[in-house]
């Protein structure tokens, strides 16, 4: 997409809704990066019933409810996971999937992400781990690589290698449960419940990236951004919501934490505006 938005948000969840609806009636474009709504937590709840106006609902008319909603209200929404957030100084990229979506603002409602990293995956990242099939499969047409499938679209990716060529292993929760990522210069073994499988790639196809491996230097606490009362991170410009930053961890709350981040980031790009002239 060429067009700047004025904020991108990370996540889809009643958090990243409530922050573009929010910045829609403030007159702010807003797109969503997310992926498939089945990665969602709360589309996997079999009911809630303590958020106002949607009585023993599931979590899957919660989030189509939400969808719909920011959809009518000009919210534009890229499918895909969000792989990296760079600082191009007044503006944002992010990459999501192979595509580059960019905003003045950004804020991460990405939900809480439990998962650590398997051993071997920081460092092997950029020499043999990838986060997204699309943009670099075609790197490994004809070698063996392996898929660790932790999301929805996650055996979609894996035929799409195989389509293009790729000897592919598919690993999900069903095949191995331990994971541990091996090589010299670049990988050259993938170990998975202690079998050891010869391959030039490991795909970890997760829902999502843990909020620090998305943006370098950004604060955090355990698991959880560190936000301050106008949900503010330590980076200019960057905000975040919901339960990435912290518990309860429930729709209303996290609704709550999105309208703040929304004002809070429309009120940074007005601020932006008017310190380069109206000129972006």
């Amino acid at each position: 997409m060429d067009e700047i938005f004025d904020l991108v948000i990370i996540g889809s969840g009643p958090a990243g809704v409530s922050t573009a609806l929010t910045a829609r009636h403030r007159g702010k474009s807003a797109l969503i990066v997310s992926t498939a709504p089945e990665d969602s937590p709360l589309c996997r709840a079999e009911h809630v019933d303590n958020y106002p106006g949607f009585h023993n609902a599931t979590g899957r008319e919660l989030v189509d409810a939400f969808v719909k909603h920011a959809e009518a209200s000009g919210v534009k929404f890229a499918r895909g996971r969000a792989l990296a957030v760079a600082d191009m100084g007044g503006v944002f990229g992010v990459s999501v999937g192979a595509d580059f979506v960019q905003g003045r603002s950004v804020v991460l409602a990405c939900g809480l992400n439990r998962a650590k990293p398997f051993p071997g995956e920081s460092e092997f990242l950029g020499r043999g781990v990838s986060y997204c099939a699309t943009c670099d499969g075609m790197l490994y047409r004809g070698k063996p690589v392996a898929v660790i499938g932790q999301s929805a679209d996650a055996p979609e990716e894996a035929e799409y290698l195989r389509g293009i060529g790729c000897i592919v292993e598919y690993f999900d929760s069903q095949r191995a449960k331990k994971y541990e990522i091996k090589g010299e210069e670049r990988v050259t073994t993938l170990t998975a419940d202690g079998a050891d499988y010869a391959v030039d790639c490991v795909f970890v196809l997760r829902s999502g990236l843990s909020p620090d491996s998305l943006l370098p230097g950004l604060e955090t606490i355990g698991a959880h951004i560190s936000v301050d009362a106008e949900m503010a991170t330590n980076l200019p410009g960057v905000f975040a919501a919901g339960d990435c930053i912290g518990g309860p961890y429930q729709v209303a709350k996290a609704a709550g934490d999105g309208n703040v981040a929304g004002l809070s980031a429309c009120k940074y790009v007005e601020n932006l505006s008017k310190q380069t002239g109206g000129k972006q």
